[in-house]
């Protein structure tokens, strides 16, 4: 392009086919051997569970639970529902448990939730309404189920008798 030579005329087309052609669905890999993150732009409203083997990045609305590796929750975005990764940094609104190793909240973050992580940061001036706890393995901890126990009602109320004071 910038030699002062011709430069050289491409090959007509032949018929013997490349000897390793890329499949045209191949998704471009970053170095490293990561892809490029999945998307939810600004204007998309998403409904339902969101799964990935990669990073994604929501820009929009989710409403529903997301699976990642990495995930990344912009300025302008909301999540409503559970947040399970590798790493979840926050800028927007999250309504709901977020469980991942590492957990970073910017400055502009919004979390009504609780977290479960191994690391946690909060910049100044982000917001967390919830309760946090450590955990050496949010991802593959099972949600909760409530412990319920029916006992039988005594027959006669327990009463507490004042002590009495002698003279």
């Amino acid at each position: 392009m910038f030699s002062k030579g011709k430069a050289p005329e491409a090959p007509a087309s032949s018929s013997t086919p490349m000897s390793n052609p890329i499949p045209a669905s191949a998704p471009a890999k970053k170095p490293g051997g990561r892809s490029a993150p999945s998307i939810i732009s600004a204007d998309l409203l998403v409904q339902g569970t969101l799964t990935s083997q990669g990073d994604m990045q929501i820009d929009g609305t989710v409403e529903g639970d997301i699976r990642s590796v990495t995930l990344m929750i912009g300025n302008g975005a909301t999540v409503k529902g559970e947040i399970v990764a590798e790493e979840v940094v926050v800028r927007g609104r999250v309504e709901g448990r977020i469980r991942a190793r590492r957990v970073q909240l910017d400055a502009t973050a919004v979390v009504v939730g609780d977290i479960l992580q191994e690391q946690l940061t909060v910049a100044a001036g982000a917001t967390f309404e919830g309760s946090c706890r450590r955990s050496n393995d949010p991802l593959n901890l099972q949600a909760p189920t409530p412990q319920i126990s029916l006992s039988k009602p005594t027959d006669k109320p327990a009463l507490v008798q004042p002590e009495a004071k002698t003279a």
